[in-house]
């Protein structure tokens, strides 16, 4: 295949051209170092820059202070499941759960397994279609911390703001909206972010973290589940993945100097789903969103067809325009448009034109 698709794939997901250009045109040898970054080693002055300059462009689009660490880990968000209640959960304590969908369920199932939990709030009774007002959360003021996932997405759910949790740590899930725009890190205990939806390729997992909370974590715990080994050993208590922080270097300095910041990237989102949704809001019932309006995600747009029989057809029709990756997860049905960061706005155009046009017929 010579032309490339409409990528609206939740994860792995679409990168921006201009990166994997760069990636195809160094990877035989990176300049300078006369070797691929898939055969240096991470201890070389090399990767080193890479690592550090990678963390600074983090530091930068973000404003992240300066009491606060990153570190680069492998296993998705799955590990972190499991890592946090084990590094952040003391024995005597409970944790807060906000369950807001499939991601946010699965986090509390594995902490579960580890200590006390607290489900705050449970959005389950409504198939997950929406997020809790702040009355609807139930939320312990001596709670260990407060866990939530911004953007859920297999139900197409976002906060646009977090919700306050008083002086209790926030832990966020950020997968699969981080980057989308700016943030205040300082509201945050923990931020992390599989970078396979938003800001790289499988295989590394962003994890940023406030410094004091460090201390939480025994020195009993195994070394590789342990914050503070990826701290203290600059995120390399073993081989780090190094072509997946490359490829997080490269989209950061396409935010920055592309781009031109998250303040423009959270405007381009914002048009870019305004598209789709206002294709489904204007077809008079023929699309059904699945999200409540106020609660819509700018990532993941999650959608169904009054006619449920058109559904196949809509697929077929789509992928033959070239547009792939639609048909939403079995737990909401119909169709998931995932248009992350990377996403053109001619991509989203040329759905909402086809969403349209089928509609029609």
């Amino acid at each position: 295949m010579e032309k490339r698709i409409v990528n609206f794939s939740s994860g792995p997901a679409v990168l921006p051209l201009s990166v994997l250009q760069e990636a195809q045109r160094d990877l035989v040898c990176l300049p300078g170092v006369g070797a691929s970054i898939l055969e240096i080693s991470h201890r070389s002055k090399e990767f080193e820059a890479i690592l550090a300059q990678t963390e600074a462009n983090l530091r930068t689009l973000l404003a992240i202070p300066s009491n606060y660490k990153v570190l680069f880990i492998q296993g998705g968000s799955r590990l972190q499941f499991t890592m946090i209640p084990k590094n952040l959960l003391p024995a005597g304590q409970s944790a807060d759960y906000i369950v807001t969908g499939s991601w946010s369920k699965m986090a509390l199932d594995e902490a579960q397994r580890e200590g006390t939990v607290r489900v705050a709030y449970n959005g389950k009774a409504t198939n997950f279609d929406r997020l809790p007002e702040a009355s609807q959360i139930e939320l312990d003021p001596n709670a260990a911390y407060a866990y939530i996932c911004s953007n859920e997405t297999i139900q197409g759910v976002q906060f646009a703001a977090e919700p306050n949790v008083g002086n209790v740590p926030l832990v966020c899930d950020s997968s699969s909206d981080f980057l989308h725009r700016p943030l205040d890190i300082s509201k945050y205990g923990v931020l992390y972010a599989c970078a396979q939806k938003n800001a790289g390729p499988s295989g590394v997992t962003v994890v940023i973290i406030r410094e004091d909370l460090l201390n939480r974590s025994s020195d009993n715990l195994p070394t590789m589940l342990n914050y503070q080994s990826y701290a203290k050993e600059n995120s390399m208590p073993n081989t780090p993945p190094t072509f997946a922080i490359y490829l997080v270097n490269l989209v950061t300095k396409w935010l920055l100097n592309e781009v031109g910041g998250l303040a423009k990237m959270h405007d381009l989102n914002r048009r870019k789903a305004k598209l789709l949704y206002d294709a489904i809001d204007s077809s008079n019932g023929f699309y059904r969103g699945h999200a409540q309006p106020n609660c819509r995600s700018l990532m993941n747009v999650t959608f169904r067809l009054a006619d449920e029989a058109l559904e196949k057809e809509f697929i077929t029709k789509s992928e033959a325009r070239g547009l792939m990756s639609l048909k939403g997860h079995r737990s909401v049905g119909g169709f998931r448009a995932s248009i992350y960061n990377a996403m053109p706005l001619e991509g989203v155009q040329s759905l909402a034109d086809f969403m349209r046009e089928f509609a029609k017929r």
